[in-house]
């Protein structure tokens, strides 16, 4: 089973950015939607942003539309998400996901998730 490792979290203070990555380890992730979502202490994974097979028709969350951007490479099987403006609010582990279809990828249609990554904003 294909397996999704991200990178790219870490302490940044209120204002900075971060690019969080994540690579497949197979090129089938090519044909599904990938996205990113989010989970902080006490609260359920929520969707942040994701994309489409061909990287198009990318969809945010409310909460960080505007400044986190969505994008996938699959010559390198490796989704990103470039984040700017970061809030305390945005605090929490970070997962990648696969998608079961090609079009989009929400909470109820993953089909694989990484083991997540850790973003801390400071104020």
């Amino acid at each position: 089973q294909v397996q999704l490792t991200e990178s790219g979290g870490g302490s940044v203070q209120a204002g900075g950015s971060l690019r969080l990555s994540c690579a497949a380890s197979s090129r089938t992730v090519s044909n599904n939607a990938m996205g990113w979502f989010r989970q902080a202490p006490g609260k359920d994974r929520e969707f942040v942003a994701g994309v489409n097979w061909r990287g198009g028709d990318a969809r945010y969350s409310d909460s960080v539309k505007g400044r986190f951007t969505i994008s996938r490479d699959n010559a390198k099987n490796t989704v990103y998400l470039q984040m700017t403006s970061l809030e305390p609010e945005d605090t929490a582990v970070y997962y990648c996901a696969v998608g079961r279809s090609s079009g989009a990828v929400g909470r109820s249609t993953v089909q694989r998730w990484g083991q997540g990554t850790q973003v801390t904003v400071s104020s």
